[in-house]
């Protein structure tokens, strides 16, 4: 066990929760009791990790080969690496919501396939087919939580596991052949990758990006959580320049160029600067019914 006491407002679901992959991910689990579990595949290897928060201290539990690991990277995780203090709101918006939420910092979980893969899942398709995917994979192929973990929980599968998934087991998941391609080629130098975590993350990103089929979109999503990456933005998202759009400027048509310069007063702090309007809930209203799932299996 490892307790830490940050030194400010920690709220977990705020810091760990983009580390959830939908509300089935089999890594992760929010408790009723306020407590989170998480899976993960360490370089010491598999393990499984309890947080909870009592009072102004944080605990981390730890079973498996990888429980020293996630124990020592507990701060990081949390947030230790990160620093809200040097950011300052240029919106009344982003203002009211950081105050909303003191919580928020940007976690750091010094792994890079664990972010990779489900970002590769979730490259052009909706986050229902990319969740469902995730879901049936890691609960198929991945392998049982180390520990007294939640029933259903399984710590994602190794490089070598993912090289060997059967072509119908892609399928059956829902995802194509570009992107199941993507992942073979990433997890073939899993070495490699994993190394840019102790990269900054321009080059981490510069790395990542090596990889056919790999972009700007999916490396950015990446260092977002394997770095704490506090400035590095999502471009060429379907969806994110136009809510930053009409939430800082009125501008549903926004696109990444426009994003960016609305973005750009916070530089250095982009990252969050995009997190808070999210969070601030400030969308603008549909146009057209959500996007149907596709069924790849009928291909």
């Amino acid at each position: 066990m490892r307790a830490w006491v940050p030194d400010g407002p920690l709220d977990l679901a705020l810091v760990l929760g983009p580390l959830r992959r939908g509300p089935g991910d089999p890594t992760y689990r929010a408790l009723p009791d306020g407590s989170v579990w998480r899976c993960g595949l360490t370089p010491s290897g598999p393990g499984t990790l309890r947080v909870r928060a009592l009072g102004g201290e944080v605990r981390g539990e730890a079973w498996g080969p990888g429980a020293e690991w996630l124990l020592e990277g507990l701060p990081s995780l949390l947030g230790a690496d990160d620093d809200p203090t040097r950011f300052t709101p240029r919106h009344r918006l982003v203002a009211m919501t950081r105050h909303r939420r003191p919580g928020l910092r940007l976690t750091r979980t010094g792994l890079v396939l664990e972010s990779l893969i489900p970002s590769v899942l979730e490259q052009k398709v909706t986050t229902v087919e990319a969740y469902r995917a995730w879901r049936l994979l890691v609960t198929r192929f991945g392998l049982p939580a180390p520990g007294p973990a939640p029933a259903g929980m399984r710590v994602m599968p190794e490089p070598r596991t993912w090289a060997r998934i059967p072509s119908w087991e892609w399928h059956g998941a829902g995802v194509d052949d570009k992107r199941a391609s993507t992942v073979l080629r990433a997890v073939r130098v899993a070495g490699r990758l994993e190394e840019a975590a102790r990269m900054d993350p321009v080059a981490a990103r510069e790395r990542l990006e090596r990889v056919a089929g790999i972009g700007p979109w999916t490396s950015a999503e990446v260092v977002q959580r394997s770095h704490g990456a506090a400035d590095e933005v999502t471009v060429g998202d379907l969806h994110l320049p136009g809510i930053v759009g009409w939430a800082l400027a009125g501008d549903r048509d926004a696109d990444d160029d426009e994003m960016l310069r609305l973005l750009e007063p916070y530089t250095g702090q982009r990252h969050r600067a995009a997190r808070l309007v999210l969070l601030s809930g400030r969308v603008p209203p549909r146009r057209a019914p959500r996007a149907a799932p596709r069924d790849f299996r009928r291909l």
